[in-house]
């Protein structure tokens, strides 16, 4: 068995090999910056060039709509401030509509642009943290300039209906005779679901590299052609200007590779990981009394479980995995100093003593059957443990 058993794939993933060997060129020999006129500069703008065919190609979408980024974070940013202003500017309203489980990222975004006089809704979820298509298109009204909704959650694993939830919202436009565009942060997606945006129907999707595979430090922004937008980075005229800024060539490199092995290999990821998660999710709530899992039960990540283990604390479950060289995580599911839930947990109504105990398992094809077996042979201990303490240190 491995020293370390890594069980945090939601978090980052190693980096394919396929991609590193794509990338070493670019951090070696081939160094130019892409915005010369000499070969060693036409090497690398050559190399952006194919790498922004092959995102285009897998993505099934125009090169000319691949913006690369720096990562998720940018990606997300960009779609949601660049659009919002740029429809402001052109008159046509004030109003986002997103959901109450969306990363910080986005909700973040949100608040820096109420700064600026945007209104924000943010649809309420079931307890699985479902958003529903038809409530989206009905807090779409005539001042909506912008929908963002995630693809899948990072912290529970839920996958929203995107197709269908860009279908309510571009109905509800094609009535109004608006155009409102439909962003989706699928950065969580890229490994196990279809990404092509003729499936997912959106207008403008936000990735990251390092969640399929790629290098940190590199992203993906997919907008339509025609979507408007107003660049959020000034300086030169990279990425057709709309993302200023020296390119990030191996970056850029390693990211094409790497979402193209993740997307030509979705079938046999979830081969994998589906029977896994479901062992894994059986196992721990037959052995661990008041074990639940969050979020859908069926519409989910392959990958992820999301347990609750009530009365119980996560930092200190999570200290104990670590000690046990087991990596996990909570996703962002409470912070220790003040037992607060996270923002997804409250929005699906799940109780504080509840969302205060979680640990977040993600893992990739790489893990095995005995480092889950392990796993399961520890846990138990490690909740009672952590509910004995935290029962003791109420008293």
């Amino acid at each position: 068995m491995k020293t370390e058993i890594y069980f945090d794939h939601a978090a980052t993933t190693k980096l394919r090999s396929k991609a590193l060997d794509a990338m070493l060129p670019y951090l070696q020999d081939s160094f130019g910056n892409p915005s010369g006129t000499y070969a060693l500069a036409r090497q690398s703008a050559k190399a952006i060039d194919e790498a922004r065919r092959s995102v285009a190609k897998t993505l099934g979408c125009r090169p000319q709509e691949i913006v690369f980024t720096g990562h998720g974070t940018e990606s997300i940013n960009a779609a949601i401030k660049g659009i919002a202003f740029a429809q402001q500017q052109a008159g046509m309203g004030n109003h986002i509509v997103t959901s109450n489980i969306e990363h910080h990222a986005v909700q973040h975004s949100c608040d820096y642009l109420e700064k600026f006089g945007f209104e924000t809704t943010y649809v309420p979820v079931d307890e699985y943290g479902l958003v529903d298509p038809a409530a989206v298109a009905n807090a779409v009204n005539e001042r909506t300039v912008l929908v963002s909704v995630m693809l899948a959650n990072n912290e529970v694993g839920t996958i929203e209906p995107m197709a269908e939830i860009s279908a309510a919202v571009h109905e509800r436009a094609l009535s109004m005779r608006r155009q409102i565009p439909v962003h989706t942060d699928a950065v969580q997606g890229a490994n196990s679901l279809d990404l092509r945006i003729e499936k997912l129907g959106v207008d403008v999707m936000s990735l990251s590299a390092h969640k399929f595979g790629g290098p940190k430090g590199a992203g993906i922004l997919y907008m339509r052609r025609g979507t408007p937008f107003l660049s959020q980075e000034s300086g030169g005229g990279q990425e057709r200007q709309r993302r200023a800024g020296t390119e990030n060539v191996a970056g850029i490199v390693g990211t094409s590779v790497a979402l193209h092995e993740a997307q030509a290999n979705r079938e046999a990821y979830v081969e994998v990981c589906a029977p896994l998660s479901r062992r894994i999710t059986d196992s721990i709530v037959e052995a661990i009394p008041g074990a639940i899992l969050n979020g859908h039960p069926k519409e989910r990540l392959p990958n992820n479980v999301h347990i609750s283990f009530e009365g119980a604390e996560s930092d200190a479950m999570l200290s104990a995995l670590d000690k046990l060289d087991i990596a996990a995580s909570a996703g962002s599911a409470c912070t220790s100093a003040t037992w607060e839930p996270s923002h997804v947990l409250t929005a699906m109504g799940i109780p504080l003593r509840a969302a205060a105990g979680v640990l977040r398992i993600t893992f990739g094809p790489e893990n095995t059957d005995d480092e889950a077996d392990y796993l399961l042979s520890v846990l138990p201990k490690i909740v009672a443990d952590s509910r004995a303490d935290a029962g003791a240190s109420a008293k």
